[in-house]
């Protein structure tokens, strides 16, 4: 079976990458992906040969965000029927969320090389990079808000990232925009013509990793601390609460009710559904 997370390291350039490959989902993330992506963070953060580490997706799509195929068994309990508890969804949102907080306050410096679709938990990884190095036509955003309500992600990070405004029309509509509409915004670090993409994002880690290591290592405490004194510093604790709390949603008659209607009809039928109701063409 193939890997759907790829790791590699390089000693000589100091430089490791974390590849998601699941290139015909677009790389949606699977709750295997999570614990792998903990595993090679880990590993990267304990190896002192390594400053560098590059994010990236294969086949011409960074992430698409949660796979929807399985998403909703998350939170179900071994051979129990009922309805998630509160309890198991706060014990797996910490655990998902955990991945998002370890790659933001990583020892080391992370870098996402972003192209093609960077939504949901993509869309978060790609926020939770130091830098970014983003292609041009990038569709970016959170989507799933259309059926799991507004609370979703490290609001904490949106709004630093991306500001109030923005990160409130992202969430509050839940449109997918393009990455040429954020980047005027200063959201990424590099805005780039895909044809440019490896090699400006190979440029920078390139970069990064002739500062000293040590310098490295304590910068990323000390952009923390400051970083926290800003705004970030309830996000690990409030993310997993909020997104438990936030997305444990009543549906009303005229309102679209995609966990049944995806039951009823299946994902892919779902999500047209769903972009019918959104567009304005459909009432249920």
């Amino acid at each position: 079976m193939t890997d759907p997370v790829l790791y590699s390291k390089d000693p000589k350039t100091h430089i490791a990458r974390l590849t998601f490959n699941r290139p015909d989902k677009l790389n949606a993330l699977t709750m295997h992906m999570y614990d792998l992506m903990c595993e090679y963070l880990n590993d990267a953060a304990e190896d002192d040969d390594i400053k560098v580490i590059i994010l990236k997706g294969n086949g011409g799509a960074f992430s698409s965000g949660q796979d929807m195929n399985e998403v909703y068994e998350w939170y179900n309990t071994p051979g129990d029927d009922r309805r998630p508890s509160q309890r198991r969804r706060l014990t797996v949102d910490r655990k998902t969320f955990g991945q998002y907080h370890e790659l933001l306050f990583h020892n080391k410096v992370t870098i996402a090389q972003v192209e093609g679709f960077a939504l949901g938990g993509g869309f978060e990884f790609l926020m939770s990079c130091d830098l970014t190095v983003v292609a041009e036509g990038t569709k970016v955003g959170m989507p799933a808000t259309r059926f799991l309500g507004p609370v979703l992600g490290n609001l904490h990070l949106f709004f630093y990232r991306l500001g109030p405004v923005l990160a409130k029309d992202l969430l509050l509509t839940g449109r997918i925009a393009l990455s040429d509409e954020l980047a005027p915004h200063g959201c990424f670090t590099r805005f780039v013509a895909p044809s440019e993409l490896e090699s400006a994002t190979e440029e920078l880690a390139a970069t990064v990793a002739r500062m000293p290591a040590d310098g490295i290592v304590i910068a990323k405490e000390c952009y923390r601390l400051v970083e926290e004194s800003m705004g970030l510093g309830l996000s690990e604790i409030c993310s997993s609460l909020l997104h438990a709390y936030g997305t444990n949603l009543r549906f009303e008659k005229d309102e679209f009710n995609f966990v049944r209607t995806r039951a009823q009809n299946g994902v892919t039928k779902a999500f047209d559904l769903r972009d019918e109701f959104f567009a304005g063409k459909s009432s249920s």
